[in-house]
């Protein structure tokens, strides 16, 4: 039986599959169930102007905002990067803070297997104004 949890990071591995990252060459993908039920999937889009690159894990959630409007709310989130291993970076830890709650799952592999941290646990300080 496939938990909601595998599903995100298969999800993530597919869009991470589709990423463009001819710089880094970190494939990221990431997949999101909103508080609706509804499934958004993302990945990286790097550029040679490096700061107008977007990782997998904003795209993702803009493109849940530009579907759901400014209320959507993130219920999981998964990230895989392929051939690595790591949580969201900091910058996104910030954007996926301001649209999931203190408790929401966010998924990603440490050895090989998923783990889960909650949103408090990932960024126990963000700025909330």
């Amino acid at each position: 039986m496939m938990t909601v949890a595998s599903a995100l990071l298969d999800s993530a591995a597919a869009a991470a599959a589709k990423a463009y990252a001819p710089y880094s060459h970190f494939q990221v993908g990431c997949a999101l169930l909103t508080a609706r039920g509804n499934l958004f999937t993302g990945c990286n889009v790097e550029n040679a102007s490096y700061g107008l690159t977007i990782c997998a894990e904003r795209n993702t959630i803009f493109h849940a905002v530009a579907e759901e409007g400014p209320g959507m709310k993130i219920a999981q989130l998964a990230v895989i990067a392929l051939g690595h291993e790591f949580p969201p970076c900091g910058g996104c830890r910030q954007v996926i803070a301001e649209f999931a709650g203190a408790e929401t799952p966010i998924w990603f592999l440490r050895d090989g297997k998923p783990v889960s941290m909650t949103m408090a646990e990932l960024l126990p300080a963000s700025f909330r104004i």
